[in-house]
């Protein structure tokens, strides 16, 4: 299955199935769940990433364990729009992970997404840097989730 628009995702979901959000990172990946009304999107986990193998393994239990219909990446455009050299990591990412699971795969623009969640972690919690380094991962494909979530429920109510 090719990457799909996020307007055919709800398409592809069974009764009950969540979608997750991941962010990911050259040294981690950021996941985050959402609720099975696809309105909520909540911080599940950051995986610090090794060998793309264990990796995989690691999001197939999670996607088994909580009942996900779908994957949301965060697509790491240029300020531009234009694509670079973490785009193509994200889709080879992308394409390598249905080689092991066929499952609807979207993408969505971050760009920004880790610096607002970082400007929040400062600004209105107050966080030591310390500890927003252990959160912001999963915080960011909170937020990556939570704008598709935003739109898929704009796209119904049209």
């Amino acid at each position: 299955m090719a990457i799909i628009d996020i307007k055919e995702l709800q398409a592809t979901l069974k009764r009950g199935e969540k979608l997750m959000g991941l962010d990911l990172g050259s040294k981690t990946i950021g996941i985050a769940l959402s609720d099975i009304m696809l309105t909520v999107a909540s911080p599940l986990e950051t995986i610090q990433r090794t060998k793309f193998t264990k990796d995989a393994m690691h999001l197939q239990d999670l996607i088994r364990k909580h009942e996900v219909g779908a994957l949301v990446l965060g697509m790491p455009l240029n300020m531009d729009g234009s694509e670079g050299p973490r785009c193509q990591s994200t889709r080879d990412f992308a394409h390598n992970f249905q080689t092991r699971m066929d499952i609807p795969i979207a993408v969505w623009d971050e760009r920004l997404s880790t610096s607002a969640v970082e400007r929040m972690l400062v600004n209105d919690v107050d966080m030591t840097r310390k500890r927003r380094g252990e959160v912001i991962d999963k915080l960011a494909a909170t937020y990556i989730l939570q704008c598709a979530l935003d739109a898929l429920a704009y796209q119904i109510g049209k």
